[in-house]
């Protein structure tokens, strides 16, 4: 196990991880209303706390990651009423393009996907269970949780009673504190809807977390996740629903990320612009929705690549705001180019691929024997560093400028010792820090699985045309005509093509 300290929203500190069951950890992370298709705002969390796990699992904990889908809600009969489907078409197409980009950005470690209205019988449950402790009423079919009975209500966001104002549609005016919140609807005609004891109706928004998160992890477990815009009014009211009606804690960790933010004007990546006031020291604000613009997710993903945006997801501190704007994940990508091109640089020298290597799946599989082996001193340095930033409250920035430097590292291990002109040359430590990069990289999702080469006739075609275009620039250097081989250096950086330079030749990669 590791000394990980995580920041808990309730208590607005870093506190020391201790689960629930002795190495056992459950998190649960609000998933989408699936009413239409997912832009990359929706992929911050399922990132963020697949990365989580992952270091949980590397830590040596048995994880169980549980991430919903809404699949009743009055946006969801809206937009099927809108399309003339039914809310069960429009949940499943939505369903399908959520998992998509999820499998795009290799978020694979989500063990329960549950969904609402696969959940009714715990719902209700969970609700005539309020009603029965007396801490929930019904009015006419519309069922309503009292929050003046919660002494603690307003906890998480340190709102008082007065200040806060509940859910409760058209059944409003029944209310019997403008703060009380909706645990059932009472159907309107038309309407899906399902029997309960107080007649037909769906849940609400509120009550189905409890109740899914209880049926899976139990009444008390470990994470719930969600981003900073949740906190009221669907996590206050998950606590009070939760807590009242099983008389003791919800959850040890409220972990809350930072929103995603349009910003064309977001400059650098990693620079003082991206990473702004911590999420949870203030009011999200201007985040990333469809109201705001946000387009689906496939077609960003088509042109940047899935990589390429988990990388740029997790170059900040997951509590942090991101300035999205695609030349920010185009910058990330130069980040990931640094690793492509040592991944080469390695393939060069031993014949063998990084993709190839058997990584470390623990801390303790993955710990270095530097003796006096001077990269592999530098490679135990920076693998322990990156571990103690993980520890610290999942810091995957932090881990990235480990990785960065290791990276640095070992290309000048390579050059020092001319790996790539010596044939023969012992490679052991070179291996031992490629199975490190492998190591701590799986652990953020990058680089497990070797990138497709494009197969098709266009991309043969390419080759040719680059061959060409390369012979023709090392002619005009032969001829000291310097002027256009630079002018066609230029105008392929231009066009996203880079050219390296060898004693063996000119090499080109996109990027």
């Amino acid at each position: 196990m590791s000394n990980l300290r995580v920041y808990n929203t309730l208590s607005r500190t870093k506190e020391e991880f201790k689960t629930v069951t002795p190495g056992k950890v459950g998190i649960y992370l609000c998933g989408p209303t699936v009413y239409a298709e997912a832009h990359i705002g929706h992929m911050v969390g399922p990132v963020i706390f697949d990365t989580v796990k992952r270091y949980l699992e590397h830590s040596g904990y048995d994880v169980r990651l549980v991430v919903n889908i809404t699949d009743v809600d009055d946006k969801l009969i809206n937009k099927a009423n809108e399309r003339k489907m039914t809310m069960l078409e429009v949940a499943e197409e939505n369903i399908k393009d959520y998992l998509d980009n999820l499998a795009a950005l290799n978020v694979t470690t989500i063990d329960d996907m549950p969904r609402a209205t696969s959940s009714m019988d715990d719902i209700i449950q969970f609700i005539a269970d309020l009603v029965e402790k007396g801490f929930a009423y019904d009015v006419d079919g519309d069922v309503f949780f009292e929050v003046s009975k919660d002494a603690e209500y307003g906890k998480l966001t340190n709102r008082s009673v007065d200040a806060m104002q509940g859910e409760g549609g058209g059944a409003a005016a029944s209310k019997r504190s403008p703060g009380d919140f909706a645990l059932w609807k009472k159907a309107k005609p038309g309407e899906p809807s399902w029997d309960s004891p107080w007649g037909k109706g769906r849940p609400g928004w509120h009550i189905e977390c409890s109740a899914m998160s209880k049926g899976i992890l139990g009444e008390t477990f470990d994470i719930h996740g969600g981003g900073l815009d949740l906190t009221f009014p669907h996590h206050e009211n998950e606590i009070a629903q939760s807590e009242c009606c099983h008389g003791k804690p919800m959850v040890t960790y409220w972990m809350h990320n930072g929103l995603l933010r349009s910003d064309p004007s977001a400059g650098k990546i990693g620079g003082k612009a991206e990473r702004e006031k911590g999420a949870t020291e203030g009011e999200a604000g201007g985040k990333m929705s469809r109201s705001g613009g946000a387009g689906g997710l496939h077609t960003l993903i088509d042109r940047q690549g899935g990589e390429r945006i988990r990388f740029f997801l997790l170059r900040t501190h997951y509590r942090s705001t991101i300035l999205f704007s695609e030349p920010a994940i185009e910058e990330a990508g130069t980040g990931l180019d640094t690793f492509y091109r040592l991944f080469e640089r390695y393939e060069r020298i031993t014949g063998k691929s990084f993709y190839d290597i058997e990584a470390a799946k623990t801390r303790k599989e993955g710990e270095i024997e530097a003796g006096g082996d001077e990269l592999l001193t530098l490679l135990k340095k920076h693998r322990d560093t990156y571990l103690e930033k993980m520890d610290d409250d999942f810091n995957t920035g932090g881990g990235v400028s480990e990785l960065f430097e290791i990276v640095r590292g070992v290309n000048k291990f390579i050059d020092t010792n001319k790996l790539e002109e010596t044939k023969g040359a012992d490679t052991s430590s070179l291996d031992q820090a490629m199975a490190t990069i492998r190591e701590l990289s799986a652990i953020l999702g990058l680089f497990t699985e070797k990138p497709e080469a494009d197969s098709s006739e266009d991309a043969g075609l390419v080759d040719q045309l680059m061959g060409l275009v390369i012979e023709i620039r090392a002619n005009s250097r032969k001829k000291k005509d310097f002027e256009t081989s630079d002018l066609i250096r230029d105008r392929l950086t231009e066009c996203g093509i880079t050219l390296e330079d060898r004693k063996d030749g000119t090499l080109w990669r996109k990027g």
